[in-house]
């Protein structure tokens, strides 16, 4: 089972840069999408049918923001748009689908860019939580995808003194995302990987990718329960259609 989760900063932009092409070669069982932009009357899903893949968009109300989607291979038993909570279904934040041994969710986790958005970090960061430790009763095999903006660890971020006072690497910020895990999540990536400078989005300032000034803030965590599938993860630093890049995991389940 291929997963690949990935902020693609834009469906539409993306379709224009050979996003179809790439999904043809990489041929993943099952992408999350984040930052979409865009409602499904704005661009051509049925494209996405055509690779064989079902699709399901969740778009903020809000016009060319936000936004998650999943797509995969085979069938869910259910897909879930939103959480239940206002202020994240808003913004077209999670988007969840359940199959016979596992739930994938696809996350778009706010960024505080100001004082404002970094208070609704916080209180979307707490609700979320909470969601997740009651889903966690109900389906106990979750892999949480996406963009969580957030670095965990200092060796996923180029300059972790530089940007200590920094949102996505506020030390607040960090230990929430320890007390995420310590539900009884893996970061998957870490699990197999300890190489530094391995990042996940760059800003598109000063040559930020060129030089590999990055952040690692996309995560593929997988339930504990599951934690024994995982037989690969990695970064595509290589792939280019967004400022970030497609991060992967890959599982086995008995049939």
């Amino acid at each position: 089972m291929k997963i690949i989760s990935y902020n693609i900063n834009g469906i539409r932009a993306a379709l224009k840069k050979n996003l179809i092409n790439w999904i043809k070669s990489e041929s993943p069982d099952i992408i999350c999408f984040q930052e979409i932009k865009a409602n499904k009357e704005q661009f051509d899903f049925k494209i996405f049918n055509l690779l064989g893949y079902h699709n399901f968009w969740f778009s903020a109300q809000k016009k060319g923001y936000s936004g998650v989607a999943i797509l995969c291979k085979t069938k869910p038993k259910k897909i879930e748009y939103g959480t239940g909570i206002d202020h994240i279904d808003f913004e077209g934040r999670v988007i969840r689908a359940d199959f016979e041994k596992f739930s994938v969710i696809s996350l778009y986790l706010p960024s505080g860019t100001n004082n404002l958005r970094l208070n609704y970090k916080f209180k979307f960061m707490d609700d979320f939580l909470n969601y997740i430790n009651k889903l966690k009763q109900k389906l106990p095999n979750l892999i949480i995808c996406g963009d969580y903006n957030i670095c965990h660890k200092h060796i996923d971020i180029h300059d972790p003194i530089r940007n200590k006072n920094v949102s996505g690497f506020l030390i607040e910020e960090r230990m929430w995302l320890d007390q995420f895990i310590e539900l009884g999540f893996t970061d998957s990536f870490r699990l197999l990987n300890n190489n530094p400078h391995a990042y996940s989005w760059w800003s598109y300032r000063a040559n930020s990718r060129q030089n590999n000034k990055g952040w690692r803030i996309d995560y593929n965590l997988v339930s504990n329960s599951i934690k024994k599938n995982i037989y690969k993860s990695y970064i595509l630093s290589d792939v280019y259609h967004s400022d970030h890049c497609p991060i992967g995991v890959e599982l086995k389940f008995n049939n």
